[in-house]
């Protein structure tokens, strides 16, 4: 990988992210969802780009199993291959900022570490971390994909929760109860938006 290459120049467009802002009518910020695998990240996710989208707002979700499809089909579920992926999805994200988007991200990002490099990436002021805390045995009997059988039978390692560790958010900007209904959680986060003025009414 070539990093710092002199020859490489950063070319500023004539538009501005402010002008981009300005013409979707709200501010541009990264919601970056995380906890374990089952714990309602997507559905919650899903739900408010719907919402958004009925009420205007300019949005795109990551989902991370989506982007290991394409973006980050080549990394694998090692700590070095993981925390690439979350630096790939970081850096994906700032430029979707820069188009002026509201930018939701749907990963387990189990690390403490992977999500600070992030927030330092994009700025603290547009990265709002949303951390979805559902309990590992809600999780694990929710299961919609499967995974935590295969986790559990040794027939898939590495998986977050079982065999590998989640960090939880220490102090998240945003504290949603998993097992509470998903329009409840929706509306909590909308209305997160609304209080910070990143979206109006």
């Amino acid at each position: 990988m070539i990093q710092n290459n002199k020859n490489l120049i950063w070319h500023a467009h004539p538009i501005t992210q402010k002008e981009r802002e300005k013409l979707h009518g709200h501010r541009s910020i990264v919601l970056w969802f995380t906890g374990f695998s089952g714990s309602g990240k997507s559905t919650i996710a899903g739900s408010l780009e719907k919402k958004l989208y009925q009420m205007g707002i300019n949005s795109y979700l990551l989902d991370g199993d989506n982007l290991r499809h394409g973006l980050c089909h080549d990394l694998s579920f090692s700590l070095h291959d993981r925390k690439e992926n979350i630096r790939r999805i970081g850096e994906v994200a700032k430029l979707m900022i820069d188009a002026g988007l509201i930018v939701l991200t749907s990963l387990i990002s189990p690390y403490h570490e992977e999500r600070k490099m992030v927030r330092n990436l994009i700025g603290s002021e547009s990265f709002v971390e949303i951390f979805i805390d559902t309990p590992l045995d809600i999780c694990e009997k929710r299961d919609p994909k499967g995974l935590y059988k295969k986790a559990r039978s040794g027939a898939l390692t590495n998986f977050t929760g079982i065999d590998s560790e989640y960090q939880a958010p220490l102090k998240p900007d945003i504290h949603l109860d998993g097992e509470k209904k998903i329009t409840v959680l929706t509306n909590e986060v909308l209305h997160f938006l609304k209080m910070r003025n990143i979206i109006q009414d």
